[in-house]
Formats: C-alpha cells, sequence, structure tokens
C-alpha cells in the first residue's frame, strides 16, 4: 500500500506537478546566433564527458571482487540518472546562479527548473552549456564511490551522492565556477582551476578520505581481499577516461580555439607521462612493471592535468604528470598504510593527492603564453600564483571534509551506510540488486 502511494505521487507529479512549476521554460535561444563551430565542439565534449561515467564504471568494476561489479555499476549509472534530474532542477541554478549567502551559493530560485536558461552563453547556447556542466556533475559524486566500494548501503549510496551534490559540489562549482565573489570567489580571485582540480577531484577525494573513515573498514581488510577480479575491464575503463578526458578538459574552454587545442595537447603529455613514470617507479620498487600500476599512474596524470590545463604548456605537462604519479604513488603505498584506512580503490590517494598537486602545479608552471596574464613561480619567480592556489586547495579541503562528514553522520542516523556482515559475505550485487554479474559454473 505504502510503495503505491509513492508511485502515485511520483505520477502526479511527472504529469500535473511539474507542468505548472516552469519546467518548459523558454529554451528558444532568443534572438542571437551561436557560433556553429563551438557549438558543435560542445556538443561533442559534452557526450566525451559523459562516456567517462560508463568508463569509471569499468575502472573500478574490475578493480572489485566479482560479486560486487553490479553493485560497482549500478551506482555510476545512478549517478548518471539521479544527479541529472537533481542538476535540471535545482543543481545549476545553485551553482551558476546569482550569488546569495555571501556568495556562498547560487540563487535556489534564478534557473529553478532551467527557468530563463535560453539565449547564449559566450557563443554557445546556454542550454548547451548548462548541458556540459551537468556532465561534471554527474561524474563527481561517482568518484566517491571507489572509496566505500563493497560495503555501502545502495539506499544510503543514493541519498548520501543526492544531498552531497546540493550542499558540497554545487557550492564548491559556484565558487569557482559561477561567479562567488568575496570570501568565496576563489574564480574571482584569481585561482586556475580550468577543468575542475578543485570543483572535482580534491572535492571528491576528500569526501572519499571521510566517508573511508566513516563507513570502516570492509571484512577482512586488509588479509583477506583479493586482487582485482577482472584487471582487463579495469584497463577498458581507462581507456575509456582516457579518451573521454578530451573533452573534459579541451571543452571546458568553451570554444574550439588555441586554448582548446592546448588543454587537449597537455592531457595527453602528462597522462602520458604519468604512467610512465608511475612503471618506472613499480620497476624500481618491485622489479615489475605492472598493468595496474601503468593505468593508476595514468589516472593520476590525467586528475593532475585537470587544473592545470590552461595554465600550462607541453613541456611544463611532463612536470605536472611526472609529479602526479610521484605524489599519488606515495599516498597510496605509504600514507594509506601508515594510517590505516581502507579506501577500496584509492579515491583520496589518485584523485585528492594528485588533484591538489595538479592545483599547485598550475602555480608553478603556469605561462602568460596560454593564460593570457597569469604566471607561476618558474615563469616569473614569483609566488603570488601558487599562493592563490594553496588558498583554492585550503578552501576546498576544509569545506568538503567537514560538509561531507556531517552528511555521512546524517545519512547513517536516518537510514544507515554501511551494509550488513551478511550481504557483504554474500556480495554487494546479490544483497542489493538480486542480479549476478557472471553465470555460475557447475
Amino acid at each position: 500500500m505504502r510503495k503505491t502511494r509513492i508511485i502515485s505521487a511520483l505520477a502526479f507529479l511527472v504529469f500535473a506537478g511539474f507542468p505548472q512549476l516552469g519546467l518548459a521554460a523558454s529554451l528558444d535561444g532568443g534572438d542571437a546566433a551561436p557560433d556553429t563551430g563551438d557549438t558543435a565542439f560542445m556538443i561533442v565534449a559534452s557526450a566525451l564527458v559523459l562516456l567517462m561515467t560508463p568508463g569509471l564504471a569499468f575502472f573500478y568494476g574490475g578493480l572489485v571482487r566479482r560479486k560486487n561489479i553490479l553493485s560497482v555499476l549500478m551506482q555510476c549509472f545512478m549517478c548518471m540518472c539521479l544527479m541529472t534530474v537533481l542538476w535540471v532542477i535545482i543543481g545549476y541554478s545553485l551553482a551558476f546562479g546569482s550569488n546569495v549567502a555571501g556568495g556562498w551559493i547560487g540563487s535556489p530560485s534564478e534557473y529553478l527548473f532551467l527557468k530563463g536558461v535560453d539565449g547564449l552563453s559566450g557563443t554557445i547556447p546556454h542550454l548547451l552549456f548548462m548541458a556540459f556542466q551537468g556532465m561534471f556533475a554527474i561524474i563527481t559524486p561517482a568518484l566517491i564511490l571507489g572509496a566505500f566500494a563493497e560495503r555501502l548501503k545502495f539506499g544510503g549510496f543514493c541519498l548520501f551522492m543526492g544531498l552531497w551534490l546540493l550542499l558540497v559540489y554545487c557550492p564548491v562549482c559556484h565558487w569557482v565556477w559561477g561567479g562567488a565573489e568575496g570570501f568565496f570567489g576563489l574564480g574571482n580571485d584569481g585561482a586556475l582551476d580550468f577543468a575542475g582540480g578543485t570543483v572535482v577531484h580534491i572535492n571528491a577525494g576528500i569526501a572519499a578520505l571521510v566517508l573511508s573513515f566513516v563507513v570502516g573498514k570492509r571484512k577482512g581488510y586488509p588479509g583477506k581481499i583479493s586482487p582485482p577480479h577482472n584487471l582487463p575491464f579495469a584497463v577498458l575503463g581507462a581507456g575509456l577516461l582516457w579518451f573521454g578526458w578530451f573533452g573534459f578538459n579541451a571543452g571546458s574552454e568553451l570554444a574550439a580555439d588555441y586554448v582548446a587545442v592546448n588543454a587537449f595537447t597537455v592531457t595527453q603529455v602528462a597522462t602520458a607521462m604519468a604512467g610512465l613514470t608511475w612503471a618506472i617507479i613499480d620497476r624500481i620498487v618491485t622489479g615489475k612493471a605492472t598493468m595496474l600500476g601503468m593505468i593508476t599512474g595514468a589516472v593520476s596524470g590525467l586528475v593532475a592535468i585537470t587544473p592545470a590545463c590552461g595554465a600550462v604548456n607541453p613541456m611544463g605537462a611532463l612536470g605536472v604528470g611526472a609529479g602526479a604519479s610521484i605524489c599519488a604513488y606515495f599516498a597510496v603505498a605509504v600514507i594509506k598504510k601508515k594510517f590505516g584506512y581502507d579506501d577500496s580503490l584509492d579515491v583520496f590517494g589518485v584523485h585528492g593527492v594528485a588533484g591538489i598537486w595538479g592545483a599547485l602545479a598550475a602555480g608553478l608552471w603556469a605561462t602568460a603564453s596560454v593564460t593570457g596574464g597569469a604566471e607561476g613561480l618558474f615563469y616569473n619567480g614569483q609566488i603570488t600564483q601558487l599562493l592563490i592556489q594553496v588558498k583554492a586547495v585550503i578552501y576546498t579541503i576544509v569545506y568538503s571534509g567537514v560538509v561531507s562528514f556531517i552528511l555521512a553522520k546524517v545519512v547513517q542516523a536516518v537510514i544507515g551506510l554501511r551494509s550488513d556482515e551478511d550481504a557483504e559475505s554474500v556480495g554487494m550485487d546479490l544483497s542489493d540488486h538480486a542480479e549476478h554479474a557472471y553465470t555460475k559454473l557447475d
């Protein structure tokens, strides 16, 4: 009976409520004509960014045990659905609306239900800008799930991620890209975050670290946790991430121009350098270069170049990529063992730490030939830009850490986060979704 009432309420909202709330706002683009080249470029870039989430699903899914792969895939696809709906209803307004609460967040009502999302944003339709930014809002929460893979209840996951998008991602996005002013105006202060080092990777990485402590360690960790069940899946996922990341970084220019070309090029250079560096470290430390190590290094390079791709040239990208693997390797191999937390798929070590490095590296290798103005320490000998980057990193770490902890505790108290021991033993695929990824053979 209760389920019937819920379904009926949802049906009423869809067929009767939404039209009254202005969902069908004017989206005809007005009188101005967009640049067709930039528009085509951004449509492709948006699709590439969306592809990154299924890529992430296979990257993470291949790294967990076979009894939990569907739960990881399901969580990633739920992010594609849930975050899209939240973004178009209110998330975009919170991130890109006019300043309220002293610039902490955007106006909840300005673009509510996409009201007023018409005309142009630069040279592309405003609606396309909203959609492109929505792809970032999908993948950022999805990144976090690697920290608590194999042990979080699906209901708790959905509630936490929805709240996190609105109360953590949207405010930080507003600070950096949404025109926040005053105390929260990181973008107006000159912080270099071209495609999401603070907004995406540090934000998600810190939340992942917090969740790994709140949720606790997996049953049997670390001694009884088996290695990745399908490394080729993880390699496929890493390849899709690398491919999609060109839309992530080059698309953040919002135009098909030289800056986009530079962002595209340095993304390739930094990623290649990071993968190579991790393989070399593996060889020195263990005597063998591993496939898992190389794709982990490549992802750390993708993460690190994200904030810096609109500021550094290809030679600077070599330094960004090499530093990314060195920092991430240290975090995964040393810091994680030192503090004993169970970040299942090293979200903090790769995304958090490499994201911090990338944000700081922008303050080292930024060159006016790319930025058109701002320069880093290695080009002008001044520490000014580096200090601005440090401020942006600290703001993001503190805010994401504190609010993510509060949200986790609230969800834990309301519906629970951690699955029970029986569910964890049988696997999240069966306990949460009543499905098996593979046919069991007698």
